[in-house]
C-alpha cells in the first residue's frame, strides 16, 4: 500500500470517528473529573484561559443540535491536527534532505 493511498484511509477513518462515534461518548465526567469529585476538591475548579473558546467543552459555538456540535467539534480538530502535522512533516521533509555538495568536508587523518 502507498504512502499516500494510507494517508487517506487513516484521514478518512479519523474523521468518521471524530465526526461519528463522538455522538456516543459519555456524558459521564472524565477520570481526572470523578477523581476531583470523588476526593473533594472538585469545587475548587476555576474557569481555564480557553473555556469561551469556539470549540471549549467538544462542542461547537452557535451550533445548537448537540451531536452536531460535538461531531463538528471533532471533525475540525482532527484537520487542525492534520494541517500542523502535515505542516511539520513537509518543514522537516526538506530539512532533513542533504546533497553530498552539502555534507562538510573532513580531511583524512594520518596513522602513525
Amino acid at each position: 500500500m502507498s504512502t499516500r493511498r494510507f494517508a487517506v484511509i487513516a484521514l478518512v477513518v479519523s474523521l468518521l470517528l471524530a465526526g461519528v462515534l463522538s455522538w456516543y461518548a459519555s456524558s459521564s465526567p472524565d477520570g481526572l473529573e470523578h477523581v476531583a469529585q470523588t476526593t473533594g476538591f472538585g469545587q475548587t475548579a476555576q474557569e481555564h484561559a480557553s473555556a469561551g473558546g469556539p470549540l471549549a467543552n467538544y462542542e461547537t459555538k452557535g451550533v445548537g443540535a448537540g451531536r452536531l456540535s460535538t461531531g463538528l467539534a471533532g471533525v475540525i480538530g482532527i484537520a487542525v491536527t492534520g494541517l500542523v502535522m502535515g505542516g511539520l512533516v513537509l518543514a522537516l521533509r526538506r530539512r532533513g534532505r542533504s546533497t553530498p555538495t552539502d555534507l562538510p568536508q573532513v580531511e583524512p587523518t594520518e596513522r602513525g
